[in-house]
């Protein structure tokens, strides 16, 4: 038996198996402790990966060599790409998943990974000498020695679940919390506070009046996760089915807000703005007289439905009796109510951009530790935890991603620089270079960084140049191919598109919204040609789509690419330890706090740090001879 390894990795949800996963690729001998190994990478509340944002950092994930992309496309039961309506930088990939299927593919990705052992047990402290993490202890009594310990407890540090008036103790529903660690690293000088999150009511699909709902159908078409083209969707699809709330419903639940722990002050911990549970949106929005509602499937064969949109803590018997107002929803059978949970975490500003603590050297903190919230957040801050806790040991450079690079580096850099004031939810909008960081591109972004720390395969490698050279091969067929005004003008006028006056080039044409590469292809056999002779089929859809975004935004990506060079320059202004700003009286007394807590790594990190001025950052470039 070992006991002495280079990586320990606390907790097996979405953080803690891609960081050790990464670790243990990367050359580190890993161990992964969970409370138990039958709940690894559990879905804890929704069936699904991506959405709005998140799916474009599990694409990211991929992209690195992550696992998130290949578990998702393999137990995938429904797959859509949202907001197709909208610019490139706005589709978002999104998939059901099978909540067990997506369990049992990470167990066996990780029982099957050289240098990576798991051990199931519920870690009470962290052994810690001179500032430096050295490992941890077990409540079975156990100590294991590491170089380098990544913390990803999820809801368990301390967990308390509420379903109105009854309190359980947990970090899950039928699993223990764990208590101790938060403890100690508050004596040892971290700030932590609660934080609260929910799920709703999971229901029995046998008792659901389906022809009273509107089914809705995931794609059908070539898009999923995974870069790489053997990872293909394999399970059965199913569809989601929609329905509503309606004022009976909003009439049982408002009248019982004083049983909701949310409204009675049974819970005082912080709250998701974004995800908000059915009490709070009646509140908020009251004159709302309906909300929609999705019943997801949780697995391929299962009869269990997760009620999205529905999230409580309210008594059972005010959720029953709401849901029972809901006319497919009548005679409703449940396997569990919904629930509330509150749980520890450490402020984030005490964080590297590594993720490594700034108080106890070796020591990582990602997930929902950080005061975030959902799977594809924690996933992304486990992987570069995992890549740091290997290359920190290895005396390597930390590895760290910029904003303009990845949404990733955007939700770093914003936990690390701005703290949290509520669970932190990925969006688009948070995101200033979102161009430049769509889902069809996170592959070129970032697999070459992948390959340079050995993360990603050299298949991905070789994916990667094939496609890229394909891509530049059709751009440049475009830029030459010249489309006569006899080619296609009787098919523009049947669809109410301007006729050509003139022969042009097919690169121009493709930039008018009404076409595409593919459209195009349909009525000009030179285009289809060489679409066939030149993109490999396995891949066609993907290439063709990515060079048609490529010409359609180009205008877009250029200016974004010149705005993001610009302040890299103040990203390679290093601060770290050349200011003592407590000196410093010609600074704002907010921006000597602000500095002083946060130690800003570079100019512009500072300049990002909310209640420092454009002043402030004009004296600390003077201060440093700029």
């Amino acid at each position: 038996m070992k006991f002495d390894y280079d990586v320990i990795v606390i907790g097996a949800g979405h953080a803690g198996c891609e960081a050790a996963s990464a670790a243990a690729r990367l050359g580190s001998s890993t161990l992964l402790i969970t409370i138990d190994m039958n709940k690894i990478a559990q879905m804890s509340c929704n069936p699904a990966v991506g959405g709005i944002a998140k799916g474009q950092i599990v694409r990211e994930i991929d992209a690195l060599g992550g696992m998130m992309g290949i578990v998702t496309d393999r137990s995938a039961i429904q797959f859509r790409m949202l907001n197709r309506s909208k610019g490139a930088a706005m589709w978002s990939p999104r998939a059901q998943s099978d909540r067990m299927r997506f369990s049992a593919e990470w167990r066996e990705i990780l029982e099957n990974t050289p240098n990576l052992n798991i051990w199931q047990d519920n870690v009470t402290s962290l052994v810690i000498e001179n500032g430096a993490v050295k490992g941890a202890k077990t409540a079975l009594g156990v100590t294991f020695t590491a170089k380098s310990v990544v913390l990803t407890a999820g809801t368990f540090l301390n967990g308390l679940m509420h379903v109105g008036e009854v309190q359980m103790r947990g970090g899950r529903v039928a699993e223990p919390a764990s208590k101790g660690i938060t403890e100690q690293l508050r004596e040892m000088g971290f700030t932590t506070d609660r934080m609260k999150t929910g799920t709703p009511v999971r229901i029995d699909g046998r008792s659901v009046k389906w022809d009273l709902t509107t089914e809705q159908w995931g794609d059908t078409d070539f898009h999923k996760f995974s870069f790489l083209p053997e990872e293909k969707r394999k399970l059965r699809q199913r569809p989601c089915h929609i329905l509503y709330t309606n004022p009976e419903a909003h009439a049982i639940l408002r009248d019982n807000l004083d049983r909701s722990p949310l409204y009675n002050g049974q819970i005082q911990s912080i709250g998701p703005r974004y995800c908000p549970s059915i009490e709070t949106k009646i509140v908020t929005f009251a004159d709302k007289e309906e909300h929609q509602l999705f019943l997801e499937p949780e697995g391929e064969t299962t009869q269990e439905y997760y009620l999205n949109g529905f999230s409580s803590s309210l008594p059972l018997d005010v959720q029953i009796g709401a849901l029972e107002t809901i006319p497919a929803l009548s005679e409703v059978a449940i396997y569990r109510p919904g629930y509330a949970i509150e749980y520890d975490f450490f402020d984030p500003t005490q964080l590297r951009h590594s993720l490594e603590t700034k108080l106890i050297s070796g020591l990582f903190f990602a997930g929902q530790v950080n005061g975030t919230t959902g799977y594809e957040e924690a996933a992304g801050q486990g992987l570069i935890a995992g890549i740091n806790a290997h290359r920190s040991h290895q005396g390597l450079e930390p590895f760290t991603l910029a904003r303009d690079q990845a949404y990733i580096g955007v939700l770093i850099d914003d936990l690390v620089t701005k703290g949290v004031d509520e669970p932190y939810r990925m969006f688009t909008s948070r995101a200033e270079y979102r161009i430049l960081l769509r889902q069809d591109d996170a592959d070129m972004r970032l697999t070459p960084l992948g390959n340079e720390i050995g993360l990603a395969s050299p298949r991905r490698v070789e994916l990667l140049e094939s496609k890229r050279k394909q891509i530049d091969h059709l751009l440049t067929f475009a830029a030459n191919c010249s489309v006569r005004p006899e080619q296609v003008n009787e098919w523009f006028v049947a669809e109410g598109i301007s006729p050509l006056k003139q022969s042009t080039r097919l690169e121009q044409l493709v930039l008018r919204p009404q076409l595409t590469i593919s459209s195009l292809a349909d009525h000009l056999p030179e285009l289809a040609q060489f679409i066939e002779a030149e993109i490999e089929s396995e891949r066609r859809e993907e290439i063709v789509e990515a060079a048609e975004i490529a010409l359609k935004y180009k205008g877009y990506i250029d200016r974004e690419q010149l705005v993001a060079a610009k302040l890299h320059r103040l990203e390679g202004v290093k601060l770290t330890g050349r200011i003592d700003y407590a000196n410093v009286n010609s600074l704002s007394t907010e921006a000597r706090q602000k500095l002083i807590k946060i130690q800003p790594e570079t100019i512009a990190q500072a300049s990002r740090i909310p209640g420092i001025s454009p002043s402030d950052i004009n004296i600390l470039l003077l201060l440093l001879g700029r």
